[in-house]
């Protein structure tokens, strides 16, 4: 904050003060109904004394004014000072990170995420946490040499590229162990933003009962292939934004078992699920909007199981199932307007059995292809509260 120079301060201070003092006066001649004053009396000895003992009053409060203008400013000069050091220090502290992290040694690298994620703890403000972050996540995304394999030929670059796994996965870790704390903790990164776009997720990252309530955790064009894991586990979404769009699940898994939706925006568009496994089962829909428009379903299992949609859109339109498993079994749709609106169907790879439909307010006209097992006989069940089917998949009667 700009701190104004001393005279002016002093000048608005005394000003504030008279206006202060004459209110005063004014408020007190008024409650006692002075009428006038009295200009045939002589100032006596005792009414002289008062008068220099009220000036003796009012030079010291002004004395006191200025001794509280002073050290209002001194303080304010201070607490800058201490942040323009702070933040000297730390500009120093992350130069020297970013070298390390810099380094032809898998060691001095990893010594660099270490001291970078340091940093972003003992930021002096947001800005430089952000950062600090965007370099981890930006030597993420960096590409690397895939693994030459551990033949006797090949021994020192499978090394190498073990160690250069090792500083991935480690930064992987760090972020969701910080994302993981409340928000307002110490050390905790929770409402910064993450962009791990076109990153191949080849390790674990846990974000297990962490609050998504702000800033923008990207994953668009990643890809989870074996080994690559990432847990949303009991996590609470409530703002922000997860951004899954064009990632590829190629034999990775994702977890939002038990995790609520209650807010923000969720995007699974053009994502292609080939193999590996994505949980939703237990799930709480109540909010927000999850996206999942062009995605293909083309083998894995994606699991909505036991899911239950109170609020918020889900939105499956133009989406294609072509194989593998998408499982909506024993799934409550009860208030969410959840669309498969235009999606296209092939064979038994769509389960709805045990499915329970509360008012219409999931929409599978314009669907194409074959109608998902079991969605047919939970539409029956559902009576009047039925799903909006296309004309060749309506209810038969009972």
């Amino acid at each position: 904050m700009r701190l104004w120079k001393v005279g002016r301060a002093l000048t608005l201070t005394f000003a504030a003060a008279v206006l202060v003092a004459g209110g005063i006066f004014y408020g007190l001649v008024y409650l006692l109904d002075f009428q006038e004053i009295d200009t045939t009396k002589k100032l006596d000895a005792k009414t002289l004394f008062d008068l220099v003992k009220l000036s003796f009053g009012v030079v010291a409060g002004a004395g006191a004014l200025v001794a509280l203008v002073v050290a209002y400013r001194r303080q304010r000069v201070d607490e800058a000072g201490a942040h323009r050091e702070a933040t000297r220090l730390h500009t120093e502290r992350f130069s020297q990170a970013v070298e390390q992290l810099g380094s032809d040694s898998p060691a001095v690298r990893l010594g660099g995420v270490h001291a970078l994620a340091g940093l972003a703890d003992d930021a002096p403000d947001n800005n430089l946490r952000q950062t600090c972050i965007d370099v981890l996540c930006a030597y993420l995304q960096l590409p690397f040499t895939p693994d030459p394999g551990n033949d006797p030929a090949h021994q020192q670059e499978h090394h190498r590229y073990l160690a250069l796994r090792k500083v991935r996965h480690t930064i992987l870790r760090l972020i969701g162990d910080h994302y993981r704390r409340p928000q307002g903790t110490h050390r905790s990164w929770q409402g910064c933003d993450f962009d791990l776009t076109g990153v191949t997720i080849d390790g674990p990252i846990d974000f297990s009962g962490a609050t998504f309530s702000g800033g923008k955790v990207s994953f668009h064009g990643a890809t989870l292939n074996s080994g690559g894991t990432v847990s949303f586990k009991g996590a609470t979404f409530s703002g922000g934004t997860l951004d899954f769009n064009q990632a590829t699940f190629d034999g990775g898994n994702a977890s939002f078992y038990q995790a609520t939706f209650s807010g923000g925006l969720m995007h699974f568009g053009y994502a292609k699920f080939s193999s590996g496994s994505v949980f939703f089962n237990s799930a709480m829909f109540s909010g927000g909007l999850m996206h999942f428009g062009n995605a293909t379903f083309d083998g894995g299992t994606v699991s909505f199981r036991y899911a239950t949609f109170s609020g918020g859109s889900v939105n499956f339109d133009r989406s294609t199932f072509p194989s593998g498993i998408t499982d909506f079994k024993r799934t409550t749709f009860s208030g969410a307007a959840v669309s498969f609106s235009g999606a296209t169907f092939y064979g038994r790879t769509v389960l709805f059995e045990r499915s329970r439909f509360v008012g219409r307010t999931v929409d599978f006209r314009d669907a194409r292809g074959s109608a998902p097992q079991g969605l047919i006989d939970a539409a029956n069940a559902a009576s009047a509260t039925a799903p909006a089917l296309p004309a060749t998949w309506m209810p038969l009667d009972p």
